[in-house]
């Protein structure tokens, strides 16, 4: 039962406070994304959202670390 709680809250939180953005690439792309987190050890969602975390600061976007 405590698992259901957990799924119900996680979906709700995910509702309430996240946004999903749709990305669409070429295979080819996405395997270079991919090599490319994987040597820094990293999941491809987090290299993506570093990279675009660095260009919105790069910018004048992003004024803190979040």
């Amino acid at each position: 039962m405590a698992n259901k709680s957990k799924t119900e809250y996680n979906l709700q939180y995910a509702k309430e406070k996240l946004k999903r953005i749709p990305l669409d690439v070429q295979r080819e792309k996405y395997e270079e994304i991919a090599a490319a987190a994987a040597f820094k050890g990293e999941p491809v969602n987090g290299y993506i959202k570093m990279a675009i975390d660095m260009r919105m600061k790069s910018e004048g976007f992003l004024k803190s670390e979040e």
